[in-house]
């Protein structure tokens, strides 16, 4: 019998799922504490530094909390968790043996990142903790969902992307031959704004990878439910394949979120209809993969979302992936380096996928002020691309826009355990960039049957505040929704990336990051962490990419380009870094965020930087380089199928050129009052850097016997205090962004009639 748990007032099915790939990330579900008083005293020492912060709280509670990876089984607390291992087995034989020889379960085995998903008794999670073959253990969280008009605002009618766009045409770059993957709710490939020219669906594959099941339940112990390796051409990937497709469903997104952010990076409004708005999104002919990782409310888990990520680095290539939008959270606490979503993600990054994640719609508390230090996971990863919100005020002009209130500002506060047992958080620069994010009309998910077109759970639930205000007929295949969030400002910035590889297909996602930024719009009274280094400008970045080289991704694999090298291409010349959009114009604002918590500008455009490379990651003093492991053999494709993924942390790499621009001294010391350092106005960094100040860098940035020597903006004000940061000014920032059932979709999980998260600000 399958049980049920109460979460949020709801009465849900509890199941976990267990499956058998063996392609990327890292997932292991922990088991918990016995309440006899013997385990009670076990348990009670479960905190060693591997374990996530709420891992081990939920370990050594009197009550198990309301969690759904954590569970009392006849008295004994345990728990699911995800695992990271640096085994050199990549089936980590001995750490299953451990795992079953204590009294618990693997659930899931994630061979190409080294990572089990795991059920165990919480009283063993110390010892499994003291392995040397473990790097960190965490809980197996819930996730939940984090021309037009978007067209002329994000300036993709601009004249470097589109000249022209309407219902039935336009002119210039769309994102053909791009594939955006979309890790959510579900996409409804029926529906007309999915079309192309000629009326077939641009949803090249439907995939619900919460349907890969191979055990009936995750609370079953003592279960090594992994199956064999899932290698190219098997009869085990066969089965596996035709578990989780999903194509010929005829409800794909039940919740309706995804097929909503889908529309927003590349839907096409080319129906009629009176009424209907021109809802075009900003790469409208992109292909589009659905990989389904959350239910019919908008709920799911880590093992899911990491089996999502596993299916979309496997098929990369396959259907040329190169975009992955992430438009949901979780509650982590914990730093980029050992995070599993971010460790997931930081894979795909490494296989050239450009992850664009929502940076979270935590940004206010419960007095409706701004809350600092945000930021939810995975967008406290330094590889991914992370986005807040904007507040267009119903125009399409640029210069009143604003950062919304709910979208998740800076630093990153998750935390890693260093040498001496204490917390260091990551305080990184977040987020990188913002894109309109409030009361974006898009694609509603339906039914896809004529006579019963069924609405999703947001279209019913919430009627007269997302359906009712778009003024659509909501004819068949037509329907429209109005939704809010950093989860619809990070599509639009996934949609501009596959307009960014269609003009230039050797770009690099950590090349693209910087370009995202370099051409950025800075807002006027905001600070860098609230709209990083500005608003997006598609006009921009397309103009940045047209004008550089084209085989940079593989001279980076061949190992034939240098620090320095020119990135120009030959016959082009660098763009004025000025941009005119709907009439007005502006200078970008020529910052880049580097190494975490620096401030880059000067050369980095014109010049290859050691940071482009896709393998790498920095941030602070650690700079880290993970490298796809191909599947190999009879009959498959060389240098296609990624199986795993080696990680090491360098000791010596070149990382900047000379003639890069470092301003981080020019921000100071951070002061909420003064705004200096990471509350300084980005259009007042911006502008010097644009007059050419800045410390000039003779000889570039190197780390050296592990070091680097370079510190940025640092948080030097204020008490560390154990729950977070305060400064002395009276801002709080927070230790990190805590939800009661753990991953959430950045709009924080069933919304309320009141959540400007979802329905938008005024």
């Amino acid at each position: 019998m399958t049980p049920f748990i109460c979460i949020h007032g709801r009465v849900e099915r509890c199941k976990l799922r267990v499956k058998g790939w063996a392609t990327l990330a890292a997932l292991a579900l922990l088991g918990g504490l016995c309440s006899a008083p013997a385990a009670l005293a076990q348990a009670a020492n479960a905190t060693h530094p591997k374990l996530a912060r709420d891992l081990a709280d939920a370990a050594n509670a009197g009550q198990a909390p309301k969690a759904r990876w954590v569970r009392d089984l006849n008295g004994v607390r345990h728990v699911q968790a995800v695992v990271m291992s640096s085994s050199a087995d990549p089936e980590m034989s001995d750490l299953r043996a451990f795992v079953l020889r204590t009294g618990g379960s693997v659930l899931v085995r994630h061979s190409a990142i080294r990572a089990l998903t795991v059920l165990m008794n919480a009283g063993t999670l110390n010892a499994l903790a003291q392995r040397s073959d473990v790097l960190s253990v965490s809980p197996n969280r819930d996730t939940y969902r984090s021309a037009s008009t978007l067209e002329a605002m994000t300036g993709a009618l601009a004249g470097a992307a589109r000249s022209a766009s309407t219902k039935t045409s336009y002119t210039g770059l769309d994102g053909s031959g791009i594939g955006i993957a979309v890790l959510d709710s579900g996409v409804m490939k029926a529906h007309a704004g999915f079309f192309d020219v000629n009326g077939l669906t641009r949803v090249k594959r439907n995939v619900n990878p919460m349907n890969g099941a191979n055990t009936p339940t995750g609370w079953v112990i003592g279960v090594d439910g992994t199956s064999s390796s899932l290698m190219p051409g098997s009869a085990a990937l066969k089965t596996y394949e035709g578990a989780i497709a999903s194509d010929t469903f005829a409800v794909q997104d039940a919740f309706g979120h995804g097929t909503h952010v889908a529309a927003v990076a590349a839907g096409r409004a080319q129906y009629y209809g009176s009424g209907t708005p021109d809802s075009t999104g900003v790469a409208p002919n992109a292909s589009l993969v659905d990989v389904r990782v959350l239910n019919e409310l908008g709920m799911g888990n880590l093992a899911d979302a990491i089996e999502g990520i596993q299916w979309v680095v496997y098929h990369a290539k396959e259907y040329n992936i190169r975009v992955l939008n992430v438009s949901l959270a979780a509650n982590s606490t914990e730093s980029w380096q050992t995070d599993p979503l971010c460790v997931a993600l930081r894979s795909a990054t490494a296989a050239g996928i450009t992850v664009v994640v929502a940076a979270g719609n935590f940004g206010k508390n419960a007095l409706g002020q701004p809350s600092y230090g945000t930021i939810s996971s995975p967008g406290h990863d330094p590889t991914v691309v992370t986005v807040g919100a904007v507040n267009h005020h119903g125009s399409v002009a640029r210069d009143d826009d604003t950062v919304t209130l709910f979208s998740s500002r800076g630093p990153t506060r998750a935390a890693s355990i260093n040498a001496s047992g204490m917390r260091v958080a990551d305080n990184l620069l977040k987020p990188d960039l913002v894109a309109p994010g409030n009361k974006i009309v898009a694609a509603a998910a339906t039914k896809a049957l004529s006579r019963q077109p069924t609405p999703n759970y947001l279209s019913t639930t919430y009627p007269a505040y997302l359906v009712a205000p778009t003024g659509a007929s909501q004819a068949y295949l037509e329907t429209q929704l109005m939704l809010s969030g950093t989860s619809i400002a990070a599509p639009a910035v996934a949609g501009t990336v596959a307009l960014m590889l269609q003009a230039n297909p050797g770009l690099t996602p950590p090349l693209i990051k910087a370009m995202l930024q370099y051409s950025a719009q800075p807002l006027p009274n905001h600070g860098l962490l609230e709209q990083g280094a500005g608003l997006l400008n598609v006009d921009g970045a397309v103009a940045l990419a047209k004008a550089l080289r084209t085989d940079l991704a593989s001279a980076i694999a061949a190992g034939t380009v240098s620090n320095g090298n020119p990135l120009v291409a030959a016959g082009k010349t660098m763009p004025a870094p000025v941009s005119t959009i709907n009439g007005a114009s502006f200078n970008w604002s020529r910052l880049v965020f580097i190494g975490g918590n620096r401030i880059a500008s000067g050369d980095l455009m014109a010049r290859y930087q050691p940071i482009y490379d896709p393998r790498l990651a920095w941030a602070g003093n650690q700079v880290r380089k993970r490298q796809v492991v191909y599947w190999s053999g009879a009959g498959i494709t060389p240098n296609f199928y990624p199986r795993s993924f080696t990680d090491t942390v360098l000791a010596n790499q070149g990382l900047l050129s000379a003639g890069v621009m470092r301003l981080d001294s020019l921000a100071g010391l951070s002061s909420s009052i003064s705004k200096t350092g990471v509350f300084m106005p980005t259009a007042t960094l911006s502008g010097w850097a644009v007059a050419g100040s800045g410390l000039l860098l003779g000889s570039g940035v190197v780390l050296s016997e592990g070091v680097v020597l370079s510190e940025g903006v640092v948080l030097s004000e204020g008490v560390v205090l154990s729950e977070g940061v305060v400064l002395s000014e009276g801002v709080v920032l927070s230790e990190g962004v805590v939800l009661s059932e753990g991953v959430v979709l950045s709009e924080g999980g069933q919304p309320s009639a009141s959540d400007t998260s979802l329905f938008g600000e005024p």
